[in-house]
């Protein structure tokens, strides 16, 4: 038999940490193979053409960039760029029996609180709250690529005591009732905690405040940036900045098994031609903690549930909005809320609970064209046609058990009724067709995304988030196992989740010793 391939370094699965680690190594002067089991690299931060024959190339899965390091852009040299949406948010209401709305742009901002509100109050509380949280961006965002600081070690940087306690110490409903008055204004506030994670405000586990707080320190400003020419612009360039410095990739390759005495390890992969063994002194696992348990025949660690619809949509032109006051190009430039006021967040959380959908599910959209239209073929982008992109919440997989595509059916028909409710005209009448005749719109629940990506429970994080220190159990840099040679690099390392590729670079680093 022929002596099985070897290497310095194998890793497991072409998403994008995978591809940041193989970078870093090859760089390095290591042997590196990636393995992936698809036919293409990205994972979740692709790229793709979802409707029949519409030249329209949208972000499928993830879609925003705020926690990918600039460093991390210049050591590899990416050819890759994000802008910044002109907008905020805009959050259409009802109020005196009139369609109004809040929108946070710039120097708008504070008068759209006032015609809100009646007063500067809830605009000068959200001042005082989001420079605090600005301050506490500043001061953590660096950490993610270096070694875990320990508790105390990250409080003293931060040097805020109301701060820390906010953010680290007490559910952040807790915050938002205290600085908050306005229903509308807690529930925007309110959605940052909830963004891929099932949690009530108060809830005591602070699942909430670990979401929030990635939410609002990305690049040390929390803002959430378009990637220029979609998620798979990114990919794209990780897997050139891999092969170019070295890096073997292998698609359409799937590791199967690993074995390792702590120095060396045994890669079982299985292809289309054959199942063959590869030998790496480490291997650095891009897969859910789930997987990393399957491959090494480990005990699985806890069930991972996702809670949300992502649903992709093409519209020959945006609708027309109820309140009159502003723009739709403007309204749906940044994340566009629905349903999301501070009460109905809360109904939502408890009917999901329950064991039934939303009666008004939330969601937030967007309109990734109108930042950069350079994803619509030049016919479209004359037409004037526009995407947007739907990311509903507290929609658990539990509730598709029983039948995904019927419940799947049930909850987009709700959720766009939702929308529509803010609309001067019916969201479906907007839709482009595809070359088959059918209305260009897909929606993906948390079985979807299994199937498809293979997300355990569908949950975006590959589980819950945690915050970025250390504990008795992360190691030096928050991606250690207990196999010495083997590291995890996925998004369920400590300070994963989101497209960042802090996990990529910091199992790269605790590989090279650093």
């Amino acid at each position: 038999m022929p002596a099985p391939d070897s290497y310095d370094a194998v890793i497991v699965g072409g998403g994008h940490n995978g591809l940041v680690a193989a970078a870093y190594l090859a760089r390095a002067g290591q042997s590196v193979l990636v393995l992936e089991r698809l036919a293409t690299t990205g994972g979740a931060a692709v790229s793709t053409r979802p409707f029949d024959g519409v030249d329209a190339c949208l972000s499928r899965y993830s879609y925003l960039v705020s926690l990918l390091p600039q460093k991390i852009v210049r050591d590899l040299g990416l050819d890759f760029a994000v802008r910044k949406r002109t907008v905020s948010s805009y959050t259409p209401t009802v109020r005196g029996g009139r369609a109004t709305g809040l929108l946070v742009s710039g120097d708008r901002t504070r008068d759209s609180f006032a015609a809100l509100t009646g007063s500067d109050r809830e605009y000068e509380a959200w001042r005082r709250f989001y420079g605090m949280t600005r301050r506490v961006a500043e001061r953590a965002f660096p950490t993610l690529t270096e070694p875990l600081p320990t508790r105390d070690t990250l409080r003293e940087r931060i040097g805020d005591k109301e701060a820390w306690r906010t953010l680290f110490e007490e559910p952040i409903g807790v915050a938002v009732e205290e600085h908050f008055s306005d229903d509308l204004v807690r529930g925007v506030v309110l959605t940052d905690a909830l963004i891929g994670t099932f949690a009530d405000a108060h809830d005591p586990s602070l699942l909430q405040n670990h979401c929030f707080l990635y939410h609002v320190i990305g690049g040390g400003t929390g803002d959430w940036d378009v990637p220029v020419g979609g998620m798979g612009a990114l990919t794209d360039a990780l897997a050139r900045a891999a092969r170019e410095a070295g890096a073997e990739i292998r698609v359409q390759h799937e590791a199967t098994r690993i074995e390792t005495d702590g120095t060396r390890a045994e890669i079982t992969v299985r292809s289309p031609e054959a199942e063959h063994v590869v030998t790496a002194g480490r291997v650095l696992v891009n897969a859910s903690p789930q997987a990393l348990a399957a491959l090494l025949g480990d005990e699985p660690p806890t069930p991972a549930e996702g809670a949300q619809l992502k649903v992709n949509m093409l519209l020959t032109r945006l609708p027309r909005l109820r309140d009159r006051t502003v723009d739709p190009r403007e309204a749906f430039a940044g994340t566009f809320h629905i349903a999301e006021g501070y009460g109905q967040l809360a109904d939502a959380y408890r009917d999901a609970t329950a064991g039934r959908l939303p009666g008004a599910p939330p969601s937030e959209i967007y309109c990734h064209s109108l930042t950069d239209p350079s994803i619509l073929g030049p016919d479209l982008a004359a037409r004037g046609y526009q995407t947007l992109t739907l990311f509903g919440l507290h929609t658990p997989a539990r509730l598709f058990a029983a039948d995904n595509a019927a419940t799947r059916a049930e909850l987009l028909t709700a959720t766009l009724a939702e929308l529509d409710a803010h609309l001067d005209e019916p969201i479906t009448d907007c839709l482009a067709r595809d070359g088959n005749g059918e209305p260009c719109i897909e929606a993906k629940t948390p079985l979807d995304l299994e199937q498809d990506l293979r997300l355990p429970g569908g949950h975006i994080f590959h589980r819950d988030l945690a915050f970025p220190y250390a504990t008795e159990s992360t190691g030096r840099w928050g991606v250690e196992t207990a196999h010495a040679n083997v590291l995890l690099c996925g998004a369920g390392a400590v300070r994963g989740g989101g497209v960042s590729g802090v996990p990529g670079h910091n199992a790269a680093m605790a590989a090279l010793g650093r």
